[in-house]
């Protein structure tokens, strides 16, 4: 059930299969041993919006690395998981309270009883709005919680989220939720994209939706716009941030253009135990990013993520 290419192979020993929700949605999930005897706990993957546990294999490799076992997940909609429209290519969910709800029986039923502790959280854009909604529940089972270009706000262009959720709100209501957002395009090329300036891992990503086209996810649906202004409302009220006690650190390039540099700065001075960097000259998707990026991703990770016992001294030490 994992694709594999030449560039990029799945790391080896890995388990893959589908686990099933409340709802009778399917979620595909990857995991794999630590390659080092000395276990330092289970990192658990959660890509962004369209995103696919394949794109990931090299971040897997780099935590194996480090001493983790890693467990990864395709959200609802996306990858090879029940897609929630009948035009499989378009990204849909009703409601982002289903993520939430697909991350606790992933936890609850899958991680936790198989896979060693401390659990951490590694997460990108909506996947780490996800873990932060997640995170403001008491029952929350992870010691930290690293955030990518996490999807605090969207950058709407001219348009404001208030006038985007009115009338995404009312195109839902009219039957049109399930419709794209916006048209379907040209595939995206390398020269001036907003996910990163390296080539080589642009275009393996590429070679995975080619080597799989089920892989794909093409435009959100306006059902998926409502939901995730809906969502982004509720993060941003003043009082959530107080909700989350469990230590963040949010990770953004300064080239962002996707989501909203200033607020995931502003939520890193609300969070109780959070803090937000800025990677000089990253894009969105820092963890694809060249290597001299992506180095300083992994430096901030390993002074964050202690592993084995924990401490509390990681926030402090990328201060």
């Amino acid at each position: 059930m994992l694709t594999s290419i030449e560039s990029l192979p799945p790391p080896p020993d890995a388990v893959c299969g589908m686990f099933g929700c409340s709802d009778g949605t399917h979620l595909r999930y990857a995991a794999w041993p630590a390659s080092e005897d000395k276990v330092r706990g289970t990192v658990c993957v959660f890509p962004g919006r369209a995103e696919f546990i394949e794109k990931y294999f090299e971040v897997v490799s780099d935590l194996r690395g480090r001493g983790f076992a890693v467990v990864a997940m395709d959200w609802r909609g996306q990858g090879l998981s029940s897609r929630q429209v009948k035009r499989r290519k378009k990204g849909h969910v009703d409601r982002f309270r289903d993520y939430e709800e697909d991350l606790d029986a992933f936890m609850r039923n899958l991680v936790m009883p198989d896979y060693p502790p401390p659990y951490y959280a590694l997460a990108h854009s909506m996947g780490a709005h996800v873990l932060l909604r997640y995170a403001r529940h008491g029952a929350n089972p992870f010691n930290r919680l690293m955030l990518i270009a996490p999807m605090i706000e969207i950058e709407y262009g001219r348009m404001s989220r208030s006038f985007v959720n009115g009338l995404s709100e009312m195109l839902t209501l009219f039957g049109l939720g399930g419709l794209g957002a916006v048209p379907a395009g040209k595939p995206m090329r390398f020269e001036n994209n907003p996910l990163t300036s390296d080539r080589a891992r642009f275009e393996r990503m590429r070679d995975f939706e080619a080597a799989n086209p089920d892989l794909r996810t093409g435009v959100p649906t306006i059902g998926w716009v409502h939901a995730a202004t809906d969502s982004i409302a509720l993060v941003r009220d003043p009082e959530f941030a107080g909700l989350v006690r469990v230590p963040v650190l949010m990770l953004i390039g300064s080239s962002e253009r996707i989501v909203s540099i200033s607020a995931a700065e502003e939520m890193g001075r609300r969070l109780k135990a959070g803090r937000t960097l800025i990677i000089a000259g990253g894009l969105h998707e820092l963890l694809m990013e060249r290597d001299s990026i992506r180095d300083q991703v992994w430096a901030a990770f390993d002074a964050f993520i202690p592993g084995e016992e924990d401490a509390d001294s990681g926030l402090m030490a990328i201060a």
